[in-house]
């Protein structure tokens, strides 16, 4: 769960390791099937971080218990030192590689695009056939450049819009009412004259990096900083149209400066923040760090980035692939499958570590439709499960993502601190991240 919360920072670090993808994927790393086996049984092990480790540690005895001869090591490499390990193994060819590795939505396009035969093709073990039982949107990630599955997905985060229902009372700001970014504007000067509280809360100066918002809004309107052949689409009228919303939000005082160690949660525990943009991770995150705000917050679908669009988007996934190296693919993959496709098991997981499940058939047990008291009883759970029913476009973050994150991040603070305009600020940022990655701009 909270691990969710580091990936942008985490990601200031990336461009470095974004940099090294170009070299190593030019050495021996990326050529040639790495040696490995289809091995049934023996001890495979795993890596993942933190809470989603401890979570698949939860699977290991009734896997074990099913599929005598086969034995697991969960290991806690711990984010982001697992992004280090995985590239540094596939660049060498899979050496010292785990057999089966965590990976995040943010790299995963990475590693297929530079080390196509670094993961192992898990259609030719039967992957396939679970291509439909995952969110929509999710299955086109882990396909590579050959059109097999190299991965399952596990955790997926549809956005939602998380408000502090007692400020919309107090401001006389109909929830039901709110369809777009446009509504949520027009209506957030109310809020402040009534709460004093801001909308949202951006790292203005972007010493974090601090796109998630940027990006969602992008998500909403099915658009990324690339599209699905990898062109730059960083300034696309869906990119503009996100960054200027961001400015009239700022223009309007509406937006809160978050840069500074801790800012957003010392702004939402004083109640300065009437409403909070994230996924599904979230539920349990906010009920956690703030229980003396119980009752006060609600969810609701997010707003169209443009009036009448799409309410939904899926703002990042995780997915458990197997190495190519491993010289017991057969039984990693039997592992992965069973930790991901039997919704007993991936509820157990859910429950253990607040990873959200991709797995369609999970949804079915009745905890997603229980009421939550932290949010006044409400069903939140449901909401972001409905949201998912409604469909979401895969995002294809390529190799060349950190480039594009810095680039983005430069633009919005120009924005949001020097007054630039933002179809100007995206049009110099797009030409720079064609020139750095040799990418053509899409038309």
């Amino acid at each position: 769960m909270s691990h969710q919360l580091s990936r942008r920072h985490l990601l200031q670090l990336a461009t470095a390791s974004a940099a090294g993808f170009g070299l190593t994927a030019c050495g021996g790393g990326s050529g040639g099937a790495p040696s490995g086996g289809d091995g049934e049984s023996g001890r495979i092990t795993v890596w993942s971080w933190t809470t989603a480790a401890e979570a698949l540690r939860g699977v290991v005895p009734s896997f074990e218990r099913d599929n005598p001869g086969i034995t697991v090591d969960v290991q806690d490499v711990g984010n982001p030192a697992i992004w280090d390990k995985i590239t540094v193994g596939l660049a060498s060819g899979g050496k010292g590689l785990a057999d089966v590795l965590h990976i995040g939505v943010d790299y995963l396009p990475g590693y297929l695009e530079k080390f196509p035969n670094g993961l192992a093709d898990l259609s030719a073990l039967g992957a396939d056939r679970h291509r439909d039982e995952f969110a929509q949107g999710l299955w086109p990630t882990v396909i590579g450049k050959d059109k097999a599955a190299h991965a399952l997905p596990w955790e997926v985060n549809p956005l939602g819009l998380f408000y502090r229902q007692d400020y919309f009372e107090k401001a006389g700001v109909d929830p039901a009412a709110i369809g777009s970014w446009d509504d949520l504007i027009a209506a957030g000067p109310k809020v402040l004259a009534a709460t004093g509280a801001q909308l949202i809360g951006l790292d203005k100066p972007g010493t974090t990096q601090d796109m998630d918002f940027f990006q969602n809004l992008m998500q909403l309107q099915g658009a990324f900083y690339f599209d699905h052949d990898g062109r730059v689409t960083l300034a696309s009228p869906a990119a503009v149209q996100a960054l200027t919303l961001i400015k009239r939000l700022n223009d309007a005082g509406l937006l809160a400066d978050t840069a500074g160690q801790g800012t957003w949660k010392r702004l939402v525990g004083e109640g300065r923040l009437a409403t909070v943009p994230y996924p599904a991770w979230a539920v349990e995150y906010l009920a956690t760090k703030f229980p003396d705000q119980s009752g006060k917050w609600r969810v609701m679908q997010p707003p169209a980035a443009v009036a009448g669009g799409r309410r939904s988007a899926i703002v990042n996934s995780t997915y458990l692939a197997v190495a190519s190296s491993s010289k017991r693919r057969r039984a990693a993959w039997r592992f992965v499958e069973y930790a991901l496709t039997r919704p007993a098991e991936i509820n157990r997981m859910f429950t253990s570590g607040g990873v959200f499940p991709a797995l369609g058939a999970a949804y079915a047990d009745p905890m997603f439709s229980a009421p939550h008291p932290f949010y006044g009883g409400q069903s939140v759970l449901k909401s972001f499960v409905d949201s998912l029913t409604t469909g979401a476009d895969a995002t294809n973050f390529t190799g060349d993502y950190a480039r594009a994150l810095k680039l983005a991040s430069d633009a919005q603070s120009q924005v949001l601190l020097k007054g630039a305009d933002p179809a100007t600020a995206l049009r110099d940022a797009a030409r720079q991240l064609s020139q750095q990655t040799g990418r053509q701009q899409a038309v």
